[in-house]
């Protein structure tokens, strides 16, 4: 066991995910290009959860409703998520503990018990948003029935199974790969649907009007909610820690730089799609007088009439399963995260995942056999209510810790970056506060 600094109620256990604990080695004599190649991966697997099925509702609405005034507000949420993954890269960094192990590690055991149940429960919740997108990927693909489409999703156990016996690179190459499926496929419907690029630009700036329209401010509301998804800081936390950089204090703080680095660009990269999907909501639908675009399966079905292309919505289709199906391998290695951190029980990968898969599926088809397809929104809907209510028991730790220089040593967060973090989880707690309390008021 490796030196830590002090401050930890409980010493620090075995890591989570060891078949990939510190498996990519970062040699000292690496020159700043390598060395930035070498940490490159994770930030993208986190980037996956910015852009997953449960964040296209509210872009698609956005954009169909208000054209590009809310474009500012995308951006604004991509600053904060990125200062909090920050946090989470520096806690594995500094403290050598991923997020569950340092809640593990930190509090009293029935508090720490508390945290893993409700960390539990928001990833099956992710996972319940990744099936829904996968399902209604197929189905307006290929016609599946969502009922089939959703016991067919139960299908990645075996390619994440598959992955991680390879090489921790190969889940990071397939993340990556449909990462550019989605970016192609966005990109090739902006082209069609021209917007107005001036109009784009102006978006980014604020806006007096969001505060001032009840109806655009609620949105921008669940825009800022729905960005930092908890399973995201367990996941970030978790990975990071597959380099094997130096454990003295230059070789963290360099570790610290390029992890950072990588993330911050990821996520700039996760705003560009989560930009391009309301975006094209404003230049097909807004423009043309369809404001009440929310759904994603109308929005499917609008693409061709509107842009006068066949493939369109095929690209859009194509676009939403490749989301789903990044969303799933991701949301399986923070599942693993949670579990081996908190109470240290390690399952075979596939076993876990058929697990929380199953948590997942048995909810969502039942509610379409008892609802049928519009109940799938509601699902969606109700699986971000669940995230929203986790999320502080992420956040406020994941602050408290990296905050502390007994526990960080030389890797303390400064001043300016904590107080901004304690800003950020204000405002991200109120907002989901709000949330709850509207959805709870009708």
């Amino acid at each position: 066991m490796q030196d830590t600094p002090n401050g930890w109620l409980k010493e620090r256990s075995a890591p989570s995910m060891t078949e990939v604990f510190r498996s990519i080695k970062v040699s000292p004599s690496m020159t700043p290009f390598r060395r930035f190649l070498a940490f490159f991966g994770p930030g993208y697997l986190v980037a996956v959860g910015y852009m997953d099925p449960g964040n296209w509702a509210t872009s698609l609405a956005g954009g169909s409703k208000f054209g590009y005034t809310l474009l500012f507000v995308a951006l604004l949420s991509n600053i904060m998520a990125i200062l909090l993954q920050a946090l989470a890269a520096r806690l594995a960094i500094g403290a050598g503990r991923d997020l569950a192990q340092a809640c593990q590690d930190a509090y009293p055991a029935w508090a720490a018990r508390i945290l893993w149940v409700l960390a539990e429960i928001a990833i099956i919740a992710t996972d319940l948003a990744e099936v829904i997108g996968t399902a209604i990927g197929l189905n307006l693909l290929f016609d599946i029935p969502l009922e089939l489409g959703i016991i067919i999703t139960a299908v990645d156990v075996f390619l994440v199974l598959w992955l991680q016996n390879r090489n921790f690179r190969w889940i990071e190459a397939f993340v990556i790969a449909l990462l550019a499926v989605i970016t192609l496929s966005f990109g090739i419907q902006i082209v069609l649907a021209d917007p107005d690029w001036g109009a784009v630009l102006r978006g980014f700036a604020p806006h007096r009007e969001i505060l001032g329209n009840p109806g655009m401010l609620y949105l921008a509301l669940g825009i800022i909610g729905a960005t930092v998804m908890p399973h995201n800081l367990y996941l970030h936390s978790g990975i990071v820690q597959t380099r094997a950089f130096g454990l003295d204090d230059n070789s963290k703080k360099q570790a610290l730089h390029m992890a950072t680095l990588d993330s911050s660009i990821a996520l700039m990269f996760a705003l560009s799609i989560n930009a391009a999907i309301l975006i094209l909501a404003a230049a097909t639908f807004n423009r043309n007088g369809m404001t009440e675009v929310a759904e994603i399966q109308d929005a499917y079905r609008l693409l061709q009439p509107v842009l006068g292309a066949s493939v369109a919505p095929v690209l859009f289709g194509v676009a939403l399963l490749a989301s789903g199906m990044n969303s799933a391998v991701t949301a399986t290695m923070a599942g693993q995260i949670v579990m081996e951190g908190f109470i240290n029980i390690r399952l075979r990968p596939w076993l876990r995942r058929m697990i929380t898969r199953g948590l997942a599926i048995i909810p969502a088809a039942l509610a379409i056999i008892l609802w049928g397809a519009e109940s799938t929104g509601k699902l969606l809907i109700f699986s971000q209510v669940i995230l929203s209510f986790q999320l502080p028991f992420a956040i406020v730790p994941l602050i408290r810790f990296t905050a502390s220089r007994e526990k960080m040593g030389a890797l303390v967060s400064p001043r300016w970056l904590t107080g901004s973090a304690w800003v950020i989880a204000a405002i991200i707690i109120a907002l989901n506060t709000k949330l709850l309390f509207d959805l709870a008021t009708g």
